[in-house]
């Protein structure tokens, strides 16, 4: 509980403290034509946001946390996306070279978790390979949708709020709990911030962290058998369905996918809305009234996980559609 709230308070200060340098410095995110704000805004606030995150974990070690090397291959990597997101917001990089560069850290990531199933036969490897596909999709699809107030962090602070509660049932080990917890903690201090109407903006610095860790805990949670993946893909549907056939259409209507666009549900939704708060209680009521209760009937009962899986993405689909035509 200590590292958890110096955590918080890390986080709160620090970004605190950035959004006074970015003021002064100029550090500001200008409103375009495919902007959802209407104000320059300070961005880059991943970095402090994640600093604190690094020292609550720094914290919970000195206070008796075992760290696994797992733990540290998340740190390390995450450190390095933080990095290469700080260079992308402050420097630009291109878009095959952060493609390359993600790929790299997913695929290490993956490799150190394994194995993914029984030696001597094909499937560590075909499970790998799609371990390091839906890594490598989570963490870009969280920057894609990081793009109205308040809605990454809450997000990230709902997935690892639910999961927590749902391991916890499952007796899973108090390390990967605490790794939860101190996650939504550093994001709760970057939420003071990011709260509609939002002063400071995540970046890719944090938006692309953020979604690796979801995705290194889903996956590692999985193999240690703390929590069920279906129980991840159900507490992240909201971003997970929105994102995927949003590029799906833009695909499939032959439109530049790698652009920024504001064809997103959240994006349509905030527009018909006039602001970014509807948008983010709407998140807050799926979550808790339908996509929680769904993850724990999946972590019960784990052999209908994909089936659960489906059932909580109907309505999900039956809203994007609805959305679509708000223009």
């Amino acid at each position: 509980m200590i590292a958890l709230l110096l955590t918080l308070m890390l986080s709160v200060a620090a970004c605190g403290g950035y959004l006074l340098l970015a003021r002064r410095w100029q550090i500001l995110d200008l409103p375009n034509e495919r902007s959802s704000h209407e104000l320059p805004t300070p961005h880059g606030g991943g970095l402090p946001l994640y600093l604190a995150f690094f020292a609550g974990v720094a914290i919970a070690a000195l206070t008796g946390w075992n760290v696994q090397a797992q733990y540290l291959i998340f740190l390390a990597t995450a450190a390095a996306l933080v990095a290469i997101g700080v260079m992308d917001d402050f420097r630009g990089l291109s878009l095959r070279l952060r493609f390359v560069l993600y790929a790299v850290c997913c695929l290490g990531t993956v490799a150190a978790l394994g194995p993914f199933g029984s030696a001597g036969t094909a499937m560590p490897l075909l499970l790998g390979g799609l371990a390091v596909l839906a890594l490598l999709w989570l963490l870009n699809l969280y920057n894609f949708m990081d793009g109205i107030d308040g809605i990454a962090a809450i997000q990230c602070i709902l997935a690892c709020g639910g999961a927590t509660l749902l391991a916890l049932q499952q007796g899973a080990d108090p390390a990967f709990l605490q790794f939860c917890l101190l996650l939504a903690a550093a994001q709760v201090g970057f939420l003071v911030w990011n709260w509609p109407t939002a002063r400071l903006f995540m970046g890719d610095a944090g938006s692309v962290a953020t979604g690796y860790l979801l995705g290194a805990l889903a996956i590692f949670g999985s193999v240690q058998e703390y929590l069920p993946i279906t129980c991840w893909a159900i507490l992240l549907g909201c971003f997970i369905v929105d994102a995927s056939v949003t590029l799906a259409w833009r695909m499939a209507t032959g439109q530049p996918f790698t652009q920024p666009h504001r064809q997103h549900a959240y994006q349509r939704l905030s527009r018909h809305f006039g602001g970014h708060l509807p948008v983010v209680f709407i998140l807050l009521a799926i979550n808790a009234v339908w996509l929680l209760p769904l993850a724990w009937f999946a972590a019960m009962y784990p052999k209908y996980g994909f089936l659960l899986v489906i059932l909580a993405y109907l309505p999900l689909l039956a809203g994007m559609a609805k959305a679509s035509k708000l223009g």
